[in-house]
């Protein structure tokens, strides 16, 4: 069935400059469609068309009958005075009114015996129950939870919550309310890991139907399963999910690009050949002259394919300077804390040459205050921290200001970085500024853009130790690739904030969690710290007896020597297994353009970690038990 259908969309927010240009999709029951596009291309636009919140100029939009929307990016205005609890609340309003006609009911009922009333009562009673209504608060409780919400935020007035807990308190509203389709604009921007994989789980389980704005790679990955993409005011369509979408559409660029040269080359050669023919024809050969006419007619018909173009890759890097030694950053017994409440205390810390390491944890911990500690923004309440002697930081803040935000954005590059007007704009053109947006006052600039003008001016700095601070927050994933890139080719030491598990995945040597105060220190990339909690979760606590019925263990007959064999056997099985992956990966990257057979590796895959989880598990009880028997 069709749950949302758009056609020929239209919206023009200043005459002539059309943002959406035709716009063409649908979208049927139970789907999970995630909606991509540049910054500004019209993503948020087509969900504000779609609840009613703005008129379009031309086109047709149709929702399913009786199907409700829910929207994540608009935060309701709610009364003063009221706490996050009762804006959760406003979830069950449907469910209070039927309990409010129920208890009336009720009272009626007691006064005599009328079928009308009791057939009411019964089918209020019967859609309270299906409603959810004898489990709401276990629902909300499990929402919360899920979402980090804890009690203390909950008995909060919600006009006193940041922008980013509003959102987060908006999410556990909308799931509540068990809308029929879920619009999430940026759902992940304000969530930490724990609650984007709690999110990510409900989604899989939701009946409804969803579509998502996301520049959260891993989320559209784990979630989508179809991508729209706006593209010049009209829709693209993948069907799959961001790795596929992402592999695609560099296939058809290559296509388009190849048809195009095609068509120049014949489109050359029909031109030499008109060329001759005008030749000819000034040579008393008339009947050429309506010829090479003829034939310069259907080179112009030629001509109305563009050559195809794609975002230009960032084309600076980070200047650096050369490191000498291996001391980056050593600090002990680090502490800090706000009032009554202590972040964290007695952390050990100790950063040499050339580390990679992501920070992680949820949100609340201390990540960026332990940030600002290192760059010197905030002292510590004990402790010390001592930096390298040729230890020169480039910092990129999660919060990003400048000093004269009335400045444009090239004198802004002039003043700061000491250049002319045309350096200046050769700059800002590497990062995508370009044309009048270089006049553009800072203080306008969204979040994104403000991002990008900071990148922009810490790339000239010769640095050996970079921080970022959520660097990829707000960005687009065209600007994520520029950041990647230039983080890429940067050599020198890193430490960075970062929810994006792309992110985390691709640059990360070393994972710093910060959980309870402490930190848990993780030498390996993300993939092997997540496979290593998983690994940690699925072996059991250890049993102690009492002493009185504490027996002797049963020695294993073969003693040590068939033990060995066993350990010998497990690494054998460990080794084949992660030598079928290594296939399964390069199977997995040759058939990058083929939907069907690359669901089909992904599920070989999914199984196979699985086995390998199994069997490291096997492996170390298996060598735990020789280490033991060794003595």
């Amino acid at each position: 069935m069709i749950e949302i259908s758009v056609s020929g969309l239209v919206k023009e927010y200043e005459v002539g400059s059309r943002i959406l240009d035709g716009l063409t999709f649908q979208i049927d029951t139970g789907e999970r469609v995630g909606l991509l596009g540049k910054n500004g291309s019209g993503k948020t636009t087509v969900f504000r068309i779609l609840t009613g919140e703005v008129d379009w100029d031309e086109g047709e939009v149709m929702i399913a009958p009786g199907k409700r929307l829910g929207l994540i990016s608009q935060i309701p205005v709610y009364p003063a005075g009221y706490t996050v609890e009762d804006v959760l609340d406003t979830a069950f309003e449907r469910l209070r009114a039927i309990e409010r006609e129920l208890t009336q009911l009720a009272e009626r009922m007691g006064e005599g015996n009328d079928p009308g009333i009791l057939r009411r009562y019964d089918a209020l009673t019967a859609a309270f129950e299906a409603g959810g209504g004898y489990d709401a608060d276990t629902r909300k409780n499990k929402v919360c939870n899920g979402l980090t919400i804890p009690q203390s935020m909950r008995e909060q007035l919600f006009d006193d919550l940041s922008g980013g807990e509003k959102t987060r308190v908006n999410l556990a509203r909308l799931i509540l309310e068990d809308t029929d389709v879920l619009l999430l604009d940026e759902p992940t921007n304000h969530l930490d890991l724990h609650a984007v994989e709690w999110l990510e789980e409900y989604l899989k389980k939701f009946k409804g139907t969803v579509l998502a704005i996301s520049h959260d790679r891993y989320f559209l990955d784990r979630v989508v399963s179809r991508v729209i993409e706006i593209q010049d005011g009209k829709a693209e369509f993948y069907e799959g999910n961001y790795t596929f979408y992402a592999v695609e559409k560099e296939r058809r660029f290559e296509e388009k690009l190849k048809q195009y040269e095609k068509e120049q080359a014949k489109i050359e050669q029909l031109e030499k050949a008109a060329e001759q023919l005008r030749v000819w024809a000034y040579s008393g050969m008339d009947k050429t002259f309506r010829r090479a006419k003829s034939m310069e007619k259907r080179i112009e018909r030629m001509r109305t394919v563009d050559r195809p173009t794609k975002d230009r890759k960032l084309e600076m890097g980070f200047g650096e300077r050369e490191f000498h030694g291996d001391e980056v950053l050593t600090a002990k017994g680090l502490a800090k804390g706000y009032g009554d409440r202590v972040l964290f205390s007695g952390l050990d810390l100790e950063i040499i040459g050339g580390e990679r390491i992501g920070l992680i944890g949820d949100n609340g911990t201390g990540k960026s205050t332990l940030i600002k500690l290192i760059t010197g923004e905030e002292e510590a309440d004990a402790g010390k921290l001592r930096m390298g002697p040729t230890v020169k930081v480039g910092y990129l803040p999660q919060v990003i200001t400048f000093d004269h935000p009335e400045r444009t954005l090239v004198d802004t590059m002039i003043y700061d970085q000491d250049c002319t007007a045309q350096t200046a704009r050769n700059r800002l053109a590497a990062f995508n500024f370009r044309g009048e947006d270089v006049f553009k006052q800072v203080s306008v600039l969204s979040g994104g853009e403000r991002s990008r003008l900071r990148l922009c001016m810490l790339m000239d700095e010769k640095i050996n130790f970079l921080i970022l601070d959520e660097p990829t927050n707000h960005l687009d994933i065209a600007s994520r690739e520029w950041i990647e890139g230039a983080v890429e080719d940067y050599e020198g030491v890193l430490l960075f904030v970062s929810h994006d598990r792309y992110f985390i995945d691709r640059f990360a040597t070393r994972i710093w969690e910060l959980q309870d105060g402490k930190i848990l220190d993780f030498r390996g990339n993300y993939q092997e710290y997540l496979s290593a909690k998983a690994r940690k979760s699925l072996q059991a606590e250890p049993v102690v007896q009492p002493e009185r019925e504490r027996k002797e263990k049963p020695k294993r007959p073969g003693g040590t020597k068939n033990l060995e064999k066993e350990v010998a056997a497990a690494e054998r099985a460990v080794s084949k297994a992660e030598e079928q992956m290594f296939e399964l990966t390069e199977q997995i990257q040759e058939a990058s353009s083929d939907y069907l057979k690359l669901q089909e590796l992904y599920e070989q895959r999914d199984e196979l970690e699985e086995e390998i989880l199994k069997l490291y598990g096997t492996w170390e009880r298996l060598s735990a038990e020789l280490e033991e028997a060794r003595g």
